[in-house]
């Protein structure tokens, strides 16, 4: 059986780690290997650039500094993970991937899609998911959830202003009107198990 690569895209709060670990138990009571994962992060040196990137200490890094760190994990994260648990035949449930660096560095930060893509190019050979599961809410239901799950303790990129997180949660919805054919869009306000069904609907 061929392996398969599926990312969870969205904003802050839309239960993205959640559905993730849902997912996973759905596919494997079926028999399927299952590989749980996140960006940035799942390599050791994946996990050591994320600590960087999300540290709120110091004053932080600039949108170009900030795409090419993510490059650089990710592209480790393809190289060490992902890449060969697809080639046995596993499954990867990936909580983030490139669409979030598009949105976030792209959309919220102000590089061109362009430029986002060389890197992820040059890093990862232009790696995608097969599928990719945009889940979304509107911007009051998300500030509600990060109110409950963070407090007053968000990292550094969670913790940007509502005008930041409205461009990226445009950019994601671009991303799946240019690309039907690898985006599945879910409405992720409901209970867990709602948006579940939702999600193992649009994937059957």
């Amino acid at each position: 059986m061929s392996g398969r690569f599926i990312a969870l895209e969205g904003g802050e709060g839309v239960g993205k780690s959640t559905q993730g670990r849902m997912l996973a138990e759905a596919l494997r009571a079926r028999g399927i290997e299952v590989v749980t994962t996140r960006e940035p992060g799942g390599t050791a040196g994946a996990e050591a650039i994320r600590a960087m990137l999300l540290s709120t200490e110091g004053e932080g890094w600039g949108p170009r500094a900030e795409a090419l760190l993510f490059a650089a994990a990710r592209a480790d994260h393809v190289e060490k993970l992902i890449r060969p648990a697809v080639a046995r035949g596993a499954w990867v449930v990936c909580d983030r991937y490139v669409d979030s660096s598009r949105a976030y560095q792209g959309g919220g930060g102000g590089l061109s899609d362009d430029d986002v893509m060389t890197l992820h190019r040059i890093g990862s050979e232009a790696l995608l998911p097969d599928v990719t599961v945009l889940l979304t809410v509107a911007p009051e239901v998300s500030a509600a959830r990060l109110a409950l799950r963070d407090g007053d303790a968000a990292d550094r990129i969670g913790g940007r202003g509502a005008d930041y997180h409205a461009r990226v949660a445009a950019a994601f919805r671009r991303f799946a009107e240019a690309e039907p054919g690898r985006f599945v869009v879910i409405d992720a306000e409901g209970t867990p198990d709602d948006v579940h069904a939702r999600i193992m609907a649009a994937l059957s």
